[in-house]
């Protein structure tokens, strides 16, 4: 079957022929420090789906232990080669819906599901000869990215909040955590009065931080990100009413259900949108309509994911109500060496949408071999 974009035309359900899991380690260029650790390296299973000669790649973004979400990447491992890629081998599904419909019954776990069904966005995309955006309903040629700043000292962060903006990235954003926060916020602010700024707390205060978290307002930030527990909504609601600075939610935003709860209590005033946290593209979808419903503005979250899924994220964030510049920067940023053929680069702060049907990225199988630890296979 054809793999030419506009070659596509409506088809039958896909037999899932067989999967292919395996570990990558990828070494950061920097390491990223956050409220909760630092990190040297990317560590994540990658799934391959395979069907009539055409294949659909997605990586999954828990981390190895569980300091982001309950997931963790040994137990997404586990749960992907004993449980859910046997369990879609040999199936056939009529659309990633179906897919998405056949991976719900399973209780949490929303990255590893989201790993099987973003595979298979790309698959389907792919036997279609389509662009992975045209199916998500987005359009355009590029995106607005911004930038993700890990915790440094206050010298070190102006000279990288220059650099990037330089570079001509629409966004900044400062990890911050107790103890450093407003001397680095009120630094960058003095340098750059004119910068769209935003701060990322990690979930690293509580509500009897209420009084110094309001001092943020000062400082004509776009918004907060979950500043407090990772998974709390009522907390964040009651703390938007002390600050006039909007409130963003990511971790607590894991399903369609916790956004419209976000929303109707105005705990949220943005949202950060992570297809693998929030299950997949058809819950971030979802996600996305909900946010637009109630007149929210979205932006599309990175965990420093290699460009698989660096490239679902592009797709995803030329969904209409994208509008504020998301974290799906530059790959060279983080690796010394992608595993994907193609360069995502981004150009004066915009990222292009990759061509060519499903994702539009293609595996360095040579590389990928190299730095993958583990290599499991899945047949009919």
């Amino acid at each position: 079957m054809s793999d030419k974009v506009g070659t596509g035309q409506a088809r039958g359900p896909l037999t899932i022929d067989g999967a292919e899991l395996r570990l990558v380690r990828l070494p950061l260029v920097t390491p990223f420090v956050i409220a909760t650790g630092t990190m040297h390296e990317k560590v994540f299973p990658l799934v391959r789906l395979f069907s009539s000669g055409l294949e659909g790649v997605a990586e999954g973004v828990m981390d190895p232990l569980p300091d982001y979400l309950e997931e963790t990447t040994a137990g997404a491992v586990d749960f992907l080669s004993s449980v859910l890629l046997p369990g879609v081998v040999g199936k056939s599904f009529a659309n990633p819906e179906a897919m998405a419909r056949h991976l719900a019954p399973w209780r949490a776990n929303h990255m590893a599901r989201a790993t099987v069904e973003m595979a298979f966005w790309d698959l389907w995309a792919r036997s279609l000869g389509l662009p992975l955006q045209t199916l998500l309903g987005g359009e355009g040629d590029a995106i607005d990215v911004g930038v993700s700043l890990g915790i440094a000292t206050v010298d070190k962060t102006l000279a990288r909040v220059k650099d990037h903006l330089d570079q001509g990235y629409k966004r900044i954003k400062l990890k911050i955590c107790q103890g450093h926060d407003i001397a680095l916020i009120r630094a960058v602010r003095e340098a750059f009065p004119d910068a769209k700024l935003t701060v990322d707390a990690n979930c690293d205060y509580t509500l009897a931080d209420s009084a110094l978290l309001a001092r943020l307002d000062d400082f004509a930030l776009d918004y907060i990100e979950q500043p407090l527990a990772w998974d709390d909504i009522h907390d964040h609601a009651t703390l938007q009413t002390r600050m006039r600075t909007p409130l963003c939610l990511d971790e607590s935003i894991r399903t369609p259900a916790h956004a419209r709860k976000a929303l109707q209590s105005d705990a949220a005033r943005v949202i950060n949108i992570k297809v693998g946290r929030s299950g997949g593209h058809c819950n971030a979808k979802a996600i996305h309509d909900l946010c637009t419903a109630f007149d929210v503005p979205v932006w599309c979250g990175g965990m420093l994911e290699s460009g698989v899924g660096r490239a679902h994220n592009i797709h995803l964030s030329t969904l209409p109500n994208f509008t504020k510049p998301g974290d799906t920067s530059s790959a060279s940023r983080y690796f010394h060496r992608d595993i994907i053929v193609e360069r995502l680069e981004a150009v004066e702060g915009r990222m292009p949408v990759p061509k060519g049907a499903g994702t539009g990225v293609t595996l360095d199988h040579d590389f990928l071999a190299s730095v993958s630890t583990d290599l499991r296979r899945f047949d009919r």
